[in-house]
């Protein structure tokens, strides 16, 4: 069954391609008007292009969503395009080059917690200014990473905006409640986009093993989460984080280690 989208505005940071570019597919096939967003116009005007062939309301903004002057001309193109915002979903972010903690310099730092949570800030704060003027109901998500429950060696930087995001998150959904608008994560799992393309099927496969479900995710996995806390289905539920991810950080020790099964199991999931 479609959410209640249709016709809701909706900004997609970082959307020009993998997880962000699944999130505006998505929305734009419930009817959402959507702006594609990344720091060039080149990459994000062919995704607006092939929206608009099947027929969705796009617009392609370019801005660096770590700037304030670009995070208001972001918005400044939504309301003039579509006269306010429904949804934001914040899914821009940078992981590498990753760099060990003990070579780690302040740039380093900087331009992580910039690109990655200064920007979280930037743009839901306009977001929720709109929001409640508008006075209905919106919805703030966040995309999040298993950075943010377990660590990654050598990304000590990233890691720490994946854990803020998400307290930052639960923070302003308790603001925002008493005017209607709610502020949710979604944090993925092993997702396959277009960098892991050069592994081929042996290297989904290989990724795919550490997962309990035994495969890895894709774009539309995380997308379909999306979709469902931006409707009106999901209108109870706020400062919460759901991970799409397979099971993985439900595990205590991966599959591989776990293989002695009972033979009535085993018998099970070879038939």
């Amino acid at each position: 069954m479609p959410y209640d989208l249709s016709g809701k505005v909706a900004i997609v940071t970082g959307s020009s391609r993998g997880i962000g570019r699944g999130i505006a597919d998505r929305l734009a096939a419930e009817g959402v008007r959507v702006v594609v967003n990344g720091r060039q116009a080149e990459t994000i005007e062919p995704v607006a292009a092939e929206l608009r062939k099947r027929g969705a309301q796009v617009i392609a903004v370019a801005a660096d969503v770590g700037l304030t002057d670009d995070v208001d001309r972001l918005f400044d193109a939504t309301v003039r395009a579509y006269g306010g915002v429904d949804v934001l979903v914040n899914n821009a972010a940078w992981a590498s080059p990753t760099a060990h903690f003990l070579e780690m310099d302040v740039d380093h730092w900087d331009t992580v917690i910039r690109t990655n949570l200064r920007s979280i800030f930037l743009c839901s704060s306009l977001a929720a200014r709109l929001m409640v003027e508008q006075k209905r109901a919106g919805s703030i998500i966040s995309i999040s990473s298993f950075a943010a429950a377990r660590a990654h060696r050598q990304m000590a930087a990233y890691d720490a905006t994946k854990g803020g995001l998400e307290a930052f998150t639960r923070a302003i959904a308790i603001d925002l409640a008493p005017f209607g608008v709610r502020a949710n994560v979604v944090g993925p799992g092993a997702i396959h986009t277009e960098e892991y393309e050069p592994g081929g099927e042996e290297g989904k496969r290989r990724r795919g093993q550490t997962v309990p479900l035994g495969r890895v995710g894709y774009p539309a996995d995380i997308a379909g989460a999306v979709a469902f806390l931006a409707s009106d289905d999901a209108s109870y539920i706020t400062g919460q984080v759901l991970y799409v991810d397979g099971g993985m950080l439900a595990q205590l020790r991966s599959p591989q280690v776990d293989r002695g099964l009972p033979d009535s199991v085993q018998a099970l999931l070879s038939s």
